[in-house]
């Protein structure tokens, strides 16, 4: 039940301070719940519902209608749970302050323990039913006939499902499986001590993360390099705790390998939706063979600021500074705009969603940072968390969004629920893919050079942040995995040293490219995705497939669009791995990333252009 969450951060800006009560800017949850009360309740009916399922165990053999009930009943439930977790997630993240809204995600928290261990009977019975014996059932009631792909699945997994007894003690110490995770997001939101910094100007800056996000980005490079020396001074001091809570969460994805009868950490990861490892391998070898394009884009950022030795906190602020203000009407109206390839019913169904306050717009004190896409609740309709401050940057994150949204909208429509959701692997083709769909809009509509160098240097960022970086990301993770899983010791000053090579190799610091201090490699500990283990690499994958159908889209080649629409109605019907091969992707294959590494290529050489007609 994860949400669907990018790596995007902003502070409160004067529009967020002034909008952010504004209803039209806020979310309506009561969709999902009319009142807390309400939520109470259908926690009770919860508990009605597991009762129901439990009274399933040792009657799953017992033909094929009752297999078919107790399947039905297994999948409500399921639906349920993830409804009120769905409404306890977005209160908490209303005000990550307010204790109520911490003890409601505490209580949803037990609530999936508990279905879990409840219902771990499930998989080992079906397992033990054997495959012949599944396939006859589902020739005798052809209601069974939608629980195809779920029951092969569970078959699939039959080497790495323990028994009965085993599947329960598993779900029972779910409930504490994410109190690394959880510590880490309470300490670094609401204890961790954060300084306050004067600006050049005179702006008292609080860096705390969306702060850090914010003034990373000031024009006055002695403000960055201040930015970037207090904020991680103040991490760096903490390194040894959140090493040590990096470290069990890695330890706790060992132990799971481990029971599981897989090798290692990585392979179980990747057998949980049967992606091949030629995907990680290849990604991986394919940037590392790329990081030349990666420096080109450094040393044209330096030409650009006008530095003459680029350093890491030159990474952040625009190519060109722009006046314009990105209102979420504005971010509304372009995004509209930009998607009209995809069809007018894609179209009409994302206008719905800004007129009935599916989003949560602007920053306010105690609300919880980032972005992101919470698309579980079936029977409603997806959420959006932004921390919109008005900037064009903002207004690619709403595109990025609502393509999340979108995917959610139409695989609900197309799925039952026990399909409806997707992986990762899959997801953040959409959203990347609404963002190329922006850019091409953008260079459209762009009056001037200067514009056009805004829009060509967003991208470039994005693609830099969205695979580079991701990559780089995943290969800290493989290589710190994999030292766990030999059981072998990784203290933050280890976490940090080995971030530091990969680092500086990625940004080309032996090469002269980049230079970058020392106290910054603890960067590591600022990541909360390293907790979900092998999780970014995906962010890369699908950024690689997403610019081959946005080209493919664009340039109205037959069959494009229907085959990408095809590919989110599909949610989780199929392995993710094939359904983006059925669509003509082959991410185990060079040609993605050699394509995206081009197309980055293609971006500098259009500014490199622009840069060239203003000297003559």
């Amino acid at each position: 039940m994860n949400k669907i969450r990018c790596f995007i951060l902003f502070a409160m800006t004067l529009a967020g301070a002034v909008h952010a009560e504004d209803l039209r800017y806020r979310w309506n949850l009561n969709d999902l719940y009319a009142s807390t009360a309400a939520w109470d309740a259908d926690s009770k009916q919860l508990d009605a519902d597991i009762s129901q399922v439990t009274a399933c165990q040792g009657q799953l053999k017992s033909g094929a209608d009752r297999l078919k009930q107790c399947l039905d009943l297994y999948i409500a439930a399921t639906k349920r749970l993830y409804r009120l977790f769905v409404y306890a997630s977005l209160r908490r993240d209303d005000d990550t302050s307010d204790p109520a809204g911490t003890e409601r995600m505490q209580r949803a928290s037990v609530l999936r323990g508990h279905f879990q261990e409840q219902t771990a009977f499930l998989r080992p019975e079906l397992l033990e039913l054997g495959a012949e014996a599944v396939q006859a059932l589902l020739r005798d009631n052809p209601g069974l006939a939608m629980y195809r792909h779920y029951l092969d699945d569970i078959e699939r997994a039959a080497p790495h499902t323990l028994n009965k007894e085993g599947e329960s003690l598993i779900a029972t110490f779910s409930l504490i499986g994410d109190t690394a995770e959880a510590t880490d997001s309470l300490f670094r939101n609401a204890e961790l001590t954060r300084p306050t910094v004067k600006l050049s100007d005179g702006t008292e800056a609080r860096l705390d993360d969306s702060g850090y996000e914010t003034y990373r980005q000031v024009e006055n490079r002695a403000d960055r390099k201040l930015v970037f020396d207090e904020f991680w001074a103040a991490q760096k001091r903490f390194e040894g705790t959140l090493g040590m809570l990096l470290y069990k969460s890695m330890q706790k994805d060992q132990v799971n390998a481990s029971v599981r009868h897989y090798p290692d950490s990585l392979t179980a990861k990747l057998d949980d939706d049967r992606i091949p490892a030629t995907v990680y391998q290849t990604l991986i070898e394919q940037v590392n063979l790329g990081l030349p394009t990666l420096h080109r884009y450094m040393r044209l950022r330096a030409r650009l600021l006008g530095v003459a030795d680029m350093r890491y906190y030159d990474i952040y602020p625009p190519l060109v500074h722009s006046p314009a203000s990105y209102t979420p009407e504005v971010s509304e109206k372009l995004t509209l705009e930009a998607v009209k390839p995809l069809g007018d019913a894609y179209v009409r169904e994302m206008r719905s969603a800004f007129d009935n306050r599916w989003v949560d717009f602007y920053p306010r004190p105690h609300k919880a940072s980032g972005g992101y896409m919470a698309g579980y609740a079936y029977d409603v309709h997806p959420y959006l968390l932004l921390n919109h401050d008005d900037t064009y940057q903002s207004a690619s994150t709403f595109a990025h969004e609502f393509g999340h949204a979108m995917h959610t909208r139409l695989a609900d429509a197309a799925q039952p629920f026990v399909y409806a959701g997707y992986p990762i692997f899959i997801a953040e083709i959409a959203s990347t893919c609404n963002e190329q769909l922006l850019l091409d809009h953008m260079l459209k509509v762009a009056k001037t050079d200067d514009e056009r160098i805004l829009y060509l240097g967003s991208a470039l960022e994005s693609l830099r942040g969205t695979f580079f970086r991701q990559a780089m990301f995943a290969e800290f993770e493989r290589d710190a995995h994999a030292i766990v899983d030999r059981g072998e010791p990784l203290s933050g000053a280890k976490f940090t040293q080995l971030y530091a090579t990969i680092l500086k190799r990625y940004h080309g610091d032996a090469e002269g490219v980049m230079k970058i201090d020392d106290l910054y490699t603890v960067e590591w500990s600022f990541i909360p995705h390293f907790y979900n283990a092998f999780y970014v690499f995906q962010y890369a994958t699908s950024v690689a497939a997403s610019s081959l159908f946005a080209d493919a889209i664009l340039q109205k080649k037959p069959g494009a669009q229907q085959r990408y629409l095809e590919l989110l109605r599909a949610g989780g019907s199929d392995y993710p791995y094939e359904l983006v091969k059925r669509a003509g992707v082959d991410l185990a294959s060079p040609a993605p990333y050699q394509s995206l590494i081009a197309r980055m290529n293609r971006i500098m050489d259009q500014i490199d252009a622009i840069e060239g007609k203003k000297k003559h």
